[in-house]
């Protein structure tokens, strides 16, 4: 979702800055307009952030033969944290 909101406010910023030419006495619709693009590049770098950032479980299992010996299996998975339900 932030990703999409991220475009949605660069969007509406570069239609303000570049393609509105209203004069309005007590705002400047240019400044507002980049101010979201900023904004709207913010928001889809964190979101990309997100998204790529990754969770990993790592599982140690020990086991013991009736000849003494032991055997460690170790299991790393790793998951976004989408598909992890969160």
């Amino acid at each position: 979702m932030s990703i999409g909101a991220g475009i949605f406010l660069f969007a509406v910023g570069a239609i303000l800055a570049f393609a509105v030419n209203v004069d309005v006495q007590w705002v400047n619709l240019d400044m507002i307009g980049y101010i979201l693009m900023a904004a709207g590049a913010v928001i889809f770098v964190i979101g990309l952030v997100l998204m790529m950032r990754r969770r990993s479980v790592d599982s140690v299992t020990r086991t013991t033969d009736s000849a003494g010996g032991e055997r460690v299996t170790r299991r790393s998975t790793s998951a976004s944290d989408d598909a992890a339900g969160l």
